[in-house]
């Protein structure tokens, strides 16, 4: 075929907006392929990295200046009505909650056996008691578990690791050295859970994989970690080969600013906090921590 008839092709295409016409934009943030599927962007996906960062202490500082059960469940409720902005669905949120549900009623029980008996005592031995005042601090840590690390999920779980380095360099306005190191680090998650995967299929191919649940564990971690010292050392290399680790102030391809739907965003997690509180306060049930 000669290249006068090459460009004639490409023509065609480019009338007819088929493959290779341009037509298609396959890095748009409105476009994101999950699963074989193009999904549409979330309301979430044009709020600046910083302040989701920011957002996501304003969801859950003022969660640590009181412990009960009121505040908790509300910041929950409120959290899960701002699902659909997320784009995420509940089922997806649910599965990546489910480490803390486990982890939540381990820091009850602490507060269940040792915290400050009040009311009713129902068991007590030795420093260990029960009773009606620690049964509702176990709750409410439990819940205070949740509510904290829900909006991590809510903010964090879509979020683009270059939009962020654009944005902490940018934004943030933080050393150039520190930001692409973050960002390196951040990509390197993946090949983790990719190395994780690959030792475990590799273990049961040898026939060694379905016995000692907590000994494969162990042995695992190990190894994975002698991989990621491993590529950590030849990526820092690599990157300083590059000149990644220049003190020359450098220039950033992709602009990151704030927009008023940031704006927006910080003012509706005040309001959560706000409902927060004041529906605790008008309860009865708010109590600071160091009471």
């Amino acid at each position: 075929m000669t290249r006068l008839d090459l460009g004639r092709t490409q023509r065609r295409r480019n009338a007819a907006g088929g493959p290779g016409s341009g037509a298609e934009d396959a890095g748009s943030p409105a476009l994101r392929p999950e699963g074989g599927r193009a999904e549409a962007g979330a309301w979430i996906d044009g709020v600046n990295p910083v302040t989701r960062i920011l957002l996501a202490l304003l969801l859950s500082i003022p969660l640590f200046a009181s412990i009960d059960v009121t505040s908790g469940l509300v910041a929950i409720g409120l959290q899960l009505l701002c699902l659909p902005l997320s784009g995420l669905r509940l089922g997806t949120v649910l599965r990546r909650l489910a480490l803390l549900l486990v982890v939540a009623p381990i820091a009850g029980i602490s507060m269940l056996l040792y915290a400050a008996p009040g009311g009713k005592v129902f068991f007590s031995f030795g420093f260990a008691h029960i009773s009606e005042a620690s049964i509702q601090l176990a709750v409410a840590v439990s819940i205070r578990v949740v509510a904290l690390g829900l909006p991590t999920i809510l903010l964090f779980a879509r979020m683009d690791p270059t939009a962020l380095a654009d944005a902490l360099a940018q934004v943030a306005h933080l050393p150039s050295r520190f930001v692409l190191g973050v960002l390196a680090g951040t990509r390197m998650l993946g090949l983790f859970l990719d190395d994780w995967r690959t030792m475990s299929l590799a273990r049961r191919a040898r026939g060694v994989g379905d016995r000692g649940v907590l000994r494969r564990f162990v042995t695992m971690s190990f190894v994975l970690l002698v991989f990621a010292v491993r590529r950590g050392t030849k990526l820092a290399l690599a990157m300083e080969a590059r000149g990644f680790g220049s003190e020359i102030p450098r220039t950033w391809s992709r602009p990151s600013r704030l927009h008023a739907r940031d704006a927006i965003a910080l003012a509706g997690g005040a309001g959560i906090m706000a409902l927060s509180i004041a529906a605790a306060v008008l309860a009865g049930t708010f109590r600071f921590v160091w009471s």
